[in-house]
C-alpha cells in the first residue's frame, strides 16, 4: 500500500503523469535554442507524434476502466477518474507551451528563408498559383460528405484532419459536411510557387470551399482531429491462428472507439456538441489545440535540405576487433566483442555477423527472435532467408504482437514461411521481447554456437537513432543457455533454471532481487555498497520497494531512466540515498544496463527488459552477465559518463518536478552524446 511520505507526497509517483513529464522533456528540446533549428522542429514533432501514441494505448485504457466501472487504484493512490483529471489539467497547461513553442519557431524559420504562410498572409501572385495548383493536384481527391438524415455522419480514421463545414442551402436550409484533409495522400505543407514558402494543406482547402459546395454560403469552417484507441486486445488460448486472429484485430484498430477530439478553439460549442454526439464522446475528451492541429506533421519539414540547420552528420565506425578480422568468428572465438549502437555501425557488426552465418558452408543453424524489424529492405530478414534458401535449418521468432508493427511483422513472418524458415509466433500469454541471435557452426573440436544478445531491436534504421549495447560471444554456457531458451520458444520445454542468463518470466525477477539483496548485504561503512541501473522505464511496485529498503539500508543508488520511473528520489527517511537523472538527447536513449558493486566483485548485466511488470512477469526477457573485464569496465565507465552529464541530462525532484542540470560556474559542460560521437 503506498504511503504518504511528507508534504502530501506519496511513495509512488503516477505512471502516467510520469510519462507526461518524459514527454514534456522532449518538447523542452524543442523549445531550447541551443538545439539546431530543424532539430527543435524534429522534436516538436516527435512530441506530438508521442502524445498521439499516449492517447491511443493510455488514456484509452484508463476510459476502458471508466466505462468498466473499474474504481481500484494505482499504487500511488489515483482512480481512473483521478488520474484522468490530473491528466488533462498538466495536457492544459503543456497545449499552450506546445502552441507557443511552434510561434516562437516560425520567425526563427523565415530567417532562414523557411516560411509557412497562413493564408491571410499570401500575396495576390500566391493565391493565384495556388488556386490552380488547388483545382489540378487537390480538387479532385476531396469528398464532402454532407450530414443529414439521408446522410448519417461519417466514419472518421484514426489521426485523421478533418474541416466541420457549416453551409446554407438555396432554400435557406442549415447543413453540415465534413471534408477529410488527405494529408496521408497529399503534402501537409503545400509549397506556395515561391522557394520555401508553405502553406497548410486544410487552409488552402477552407479557402476554395466555394468550388466544393457551388450555390450555397459557407457560413463558418473549422479544424478537427480525431484519436482512436488503437490496443489490441487478443484472447490467445482461444485464437486457433494468431497470425489471422491479429490480421482480423487490425482491422478492427480502424474503428476502435474514440478517445480524443481535437478542435479549432473558436469552433462553437453547439458544433462541438453534435461532434461529440456522433462520436459518443464525453467533453473531458474534447481538447482545444490554438494554432497547427497535427504537429507530428512537421516531419515533413525537417527534411528540408538544410545541413546547417540540423545535427552534424557523423559516420559509425567498427570495434578493432571486426574491423581488422576476415572472419568474425575467429574474432568472436578470440574474446567477447561489445558495440555501442549508434556509434558503432550495425550493418559492420550485427548485419555482418547475420550475412557471414548465412554465406558461411560450415554453420549448420541460425536462430533468431525479431521484435520491430524494419521495412521492406531489411538485410536481416532477406539474410534469413537467403539461409533457408541454401539449406540452413532456420528458426525464427515473429513477435506478431509488436506494438504497431503488426502487420508489417505479419508481412514479413509470411514471407518467412514461404521460404522455408521454421517461424514461430511466441508462447501464449507472453510477448517475446528478448533481442537473442544464435548461430550453431561445425569446427574441428566439434559445434560451437556464437551468440549476439543486445538490448535494442534488429532494425538498421533505429539502429541509427537508438542507442543500444550488444555483446557478442562464443560462452560455451551462454550458448547453452541461449539453445534453451529457443527451444522454450519454439516447443514445449519448459526450463526453470539457466546457467548464465536472467529469463523473465522465469528467473529474473528472483535474480534480481537477490542481487539487490546481496548489495544490502554486503554494505559496509568500509566497503559501501552501490548500484547504478540505466533502462527505458521504472514501474514495477515491488521492484521500487526494494530499492527503497536498499537505500535505507545505506546503499547508493543511481538512476538513469529515460522515460517513465515511479520512484521518488531524495525523500528523507526513504531514499535519500536514491539519485534518478533522464537523458534526452539527439539519440533516443535506448540501452538497458545494470551494476551491482558486489564488495568489489562487480557485476554487470545487458539485456532487453525494463523494469516494469509486464517485463519482469508477462513477457520473454533476457538479461546477459557481461563476464570480460575490458567490456565491464567499458560498460561501468559509460553510466559514470551519463551520470555526469549536464547539457542533457534533468534530474528527478522529491516533488516528481525534474530540473534540468546545467554546469556549475567552475564546470564545464559535458553531454555523453557528443562526447561517445568523438571518442567512440
Amino acid at each position: 500500500m503506498c504511503r504518504d511520505v511528507g508534504d502530501g507526497q506519496m511513495e509512488y509517483i503516477n505512471r502516467e503523469l510520469s510519462w507526461l513529464s518524459f514527454n514534456e522533456r522532449v518538447l523542452a528540446e524543442a523549445q531550447d535554442p541551443r538545439t539546431p533549428l530543424l532539430e527543435r522542429l524534429k522534436f516538436l514533432a516527435i512530441y506530438g507524434s508521442n502524445l498521439d501514441e499516449y492517447f491511443m494505448l493510455r488514456v484509452s485504457g484508463i476510459k476502458r476502466q471508466l466505462a468498466t466501472g473499474v474504481t481500484s487504484k494505482t499504487p500511488d493512490g489515483l482512480t481512473p477518474d483521478q488520474q484522468l483529471q490530473q491528466i488533462n489539467q498538466r495536457l492544459t497547461v503543456l497545449g499552450v507551451a506546445q502552441y507557443q513553442c511552434y510561434q516562437d519557431l516560425l520567425p526563427e524559420l523565415a530567417a532562414q528563408a523557411i516560411e509557412v504562410l497562413n493564408y491571410e498572409q499570401l500575396t495576390e501572385s500566391d493565391r493565384q498559383y495556388l488556386h490552380t495548383y488547388f483545382q489540378e493536384q487537390i480538387f479532385p481527391v476531396l469528398t464532402p460528405l454532407g450530414v443529414d438524415p439521408a446522410h448519417p455522419f461519417p466514419y472518421l480514421s484514426n489521426l485523421s484532419l478533418s474541416l466541420a463545414v457549416a453551409v446554407v442551402d438555396a432554400q435557406g436550409s442549415h447543413r453540415l459536411a465534413r471534408i477529410k484533409v488527405p494529408h496521408g495522400l497529399l503534402e501537409r505543407f503545400v509549397p506556395v510557387g515561391r522557394p520555401l514558402v508553405f502553406l497548410p494543406l486544410e487552409q488552402l482547402i477552407a479557402a476554395h470551399l466555394d468550388s466544393l459546395f457551388p450555390g450555397m454560403v459557407v457560413r463558418a469552417v473549422h479544424v478537427f482531429r480525431v484519436t482512436r484507441n488503437a490496443d489490441i486486445e487478443i484472447q490467445e488460448d482461444e485464437a486457433e491462428d494468431l497470425l489471422l486472429t491479429i490480421e482480423q484485430e487490425l482491422r478492427r484498430r480502424r474503428f476502435g472507439e474514440v478517445v480524443r477530439l481535437e478542435v479549432d478553439p473558436l469552433m462553437p460549442q453547439e458544433l462541438r456538441q453534435q461532434l461529440m454526439e456522433a462520436l459518443d464522446l464525453e467533453g473531458q475528451f474534447v481538447y482545444a489545440v490554438p494554432g497547427l492541429l497535427d504537429v507530428s506533421s512537421l516531419f515533413a519539414l525537417t527534411r528540408l535540405d538544410f545541413p546547417h540547420l540540423k545535427e552534424t552528420p557523423f559516420v559509425p565506425h567498427t570495434p578493432l576487433r571486426f574491423a581488422e578480422a576476415e572472419n568474425i568468428f575467429e574474432a568472436i572465438k578470440a574474446g567477447d566483442v561489445l558495440v555501442h549502437h549508434p556509434y558503432h555501425n550495425f550493418a559492420t557488426t550485427v548485419e555482418r555477423f547475420i550475412h557471414a552465418a548465412v554465406q558461411d558452408p560450415q554453420v549448420l543453424a541460425i536462430k533468431q527472435t525479431l521484435y520491430r524489424t524494419g521495412g521492406a529492405d531489411s538485410a536481416m530478414i532477406q539474410g534469413l532467408i537467403e539461409a533457408a534458401e541454401n539449406g540452413k535449418q532456420v528458426a525464427v521468432l515473429v513477435e506478431l504482437k509488436a506494438r504497431f508493427d503488426e502487420a508489417n511483422n505479419i508481412t514479413w513472418a509470411r514471407a518467412l514461411e514461404n521460404a522455408g524458415v521454421h517461424v514461430v509466433y511466441g508462447l501464449v500469454g507472453l510477448k517475446t521481447h528478448c533481442k537473442v541471435a544464435l548461430v550453431v557452426r561445425r569446427e574441428a573440436q566439434g559445434l560451437r554456437r556464437y551468440i549476439h544478445i543486445g538490448t535494442g531491436n534488429y532494425n538498421s534504421k533505429t539502429a541509427r537513432l537508438y542507442t543500444d549495447v550488444g555483446v557478442f560471444t562464443c560462452d560455451p554456457e551462454i550458448g547453452a543457455d541461449a539453445t534453451d531458451l529457443f527451444n522454450y520458444l519454439t516447443g514445449y520445454s519448459s526450463f526453470h533454471t539457466y546457467r548464465r542468463l536472467l529469463v523473465a518470466p522465469v528467473t529474473m525477477r528472483t535474480r534480481l532481487v537477490d542481487l539487490i539483496q546481496r548489495e544490502m548485504d554486503l554494505h559496509t561503512h568500509e566497503q559501501p555498497g552501490y548500484i547504478a541501473l540505466k533502462m527505458n522505464s521504472l514501474v514495477d511496485p515491488a521492484m521500487i520497494a526494494l530499492l527503497y529498503t536498499a537505500a535505507q539500508r545505506g546503499v547508493r543508488i543511481d538512476l538513469i531512466i529515460r522515460g517513465i520511473c515511479c520512484l521518488r528520489p531524495g525523500v528523507a527517511g526513504l531514499s535519500e540515498q536514491i539519485r534518478v537523472i533522464s537523458i534526452v538527447g539527439r539519440f533516443l536513449e535506448h540501452a538497458r544496463i545494470l551494476h551491482f558493486r558486489n564488495g568489489g566483485a562487480d557485476e554487470v548485466y545487458i539485456g532487453s527488459a525494463d523494469w516494469m511488470t509486464r517485463n519482469l512477469d508477462k513477457r520473454v526477457e533476457v538479461l546477459v552477465p557481461i563476464g570480460e573485464p575490458t567490456i565491464k569496465e567499458h560498460l561501468m565507465h559509460y553510466l559514470h559518463l551519463s551520470l555526469k552529464d549536464n547539457r542533457q541530462a534533468w534530474a528527478l525532484q522529491p516533488d516528481e518536478t525534474y530540473r534540468r542540470r546545467t554546469p556549475a560556474a567552475d564546470e564545464p559542460q559535458f553531454s555523453l552524446q557528443e562526447h561517445l560521437l568523438v571518442s567512440s
